[in-house]
């Protein structure tokens, strides 16, 4: 069956060389969260859109200086919202938005010494990210009712920018992310009941900047991401964990690379691509 990718191009956004609209999660009812870099002001700005309209995301800590901004990256079926700004001294925080207030909460894991990203939200409010650490390596966290759980696969390596990443929860309670092992590959895993499954797409290249990102996933086992190849091109996937099977998603306009970032329980996904001069386009689409 030939998927149709809708593309979501922000009206305000800067497009060229990795500038354009990025689009991060969605939601059952079909909200997308995600953020562009902003023409007139040059700062990220986080978006929620449904039916044709953007609205804005600014979390009000955030910094206005030249590449600052919100970056919204989750969204659960209660419309929170979940991601990361960067303040006035470029420092990073992560934050949850709850829609019915207007509010934003600021998200500092404890041992966070330079800085804090929220990933993903479930809909009993459990939160997944990461921090980097003082000695700048990359631990994941859950987050429930002010306590951080950290999540550390045991395969990452434990050097300067090597670690690991949780980027997306469902509602079983089930934890995708991925990890940097010693050599510098990167490779994708499934969390479940404190048990740690390695996800590495067949076509994924094993050199150093290559391998396998996962990055959402849903009520039904279905995991979306994305892998380099071993030519460095970007290429999105859905992995069936039941079947045990990797198939890849690529967006026809996105010549120079797609990434699938989310999915929700109607297997409908959203993520972005890179046209011929690196700018950058959201999309949805709908498995099927």
């Amino acid at each position: 069956m030939t998927i149709t990718y809708k593309t979501l191009d922000d009206p305000l956004a800067v497009y060229g060389d990795d500038n354009g609209t990025y689009v991060r999660g969605i939601n059952d009812s079909g909200k997308i969260v995600g953020e562009y870099l902003d023409s007139s002001s040059n700062i990220y700005q986080g978006f929620i859109y449904k039916n044709g309209v953007y609205t804005p995301l600014n979390d009000p800590m955030e910094g206005t200086g030249n590449l600052e901004g919100t970056f919204a990256t989750g969204i659960n079926d209660l419309g929170q919202v979940v991601g990361a700004y960067y303040d006035s001294s470029d420092f990073e925080h992560g934050f949850v938005y709850n829609p019915h207030t207007g509010k934003y909460k600021t998200l500092d894991a404890p041992l966070a010494a330079n800085g804090t990203s929220a990933y993903g939200i479930n809909d009993s409010g459990k939160i997944v990210g990461e921090y980097l650490d003082s000695s700048n390596i990359y631990h994941g966290f859950i987050y429930k009712n002010g306590v951080y759980t950290p999540l550390n696969d045991s395969s990452a390596g434990t050097g300067k920018d090597q670690g690991t990443h949780a980027l997306g929860i469902n509602d079983i309670g089930q934890i995708v992310g991925y990890y940097k092992d010693g050599s510098g590959v990167y490779h994708g895993f499934l969390e479940s009941h404190g048990k740690y499954i390695t996800l590495n797409d067949p076509n994924a290249g094993n050199s150093d900047g290559d391998g396998t990102f996962a990055r959402g996933i849903n009520d039904s086992g279905l995991i979306v991401g994305y892998y380099f190849d071993s030519s460095g091109v970007e290429h999105g996937f859905v992995y069936n964990l039941h079947t045990g099977k990797f198939k890849p998603l690529d967006d026809l306009l996105g010549t120079n690379g797609t990434a699938v970032i989310g999915i929700n329980d109607s297997s409908q996904i959203a993520g972005f691509s890179y046209d011929s001069n690196d700018a950058v386009h959201g999309f949805h689409a709908n498995l099927g």
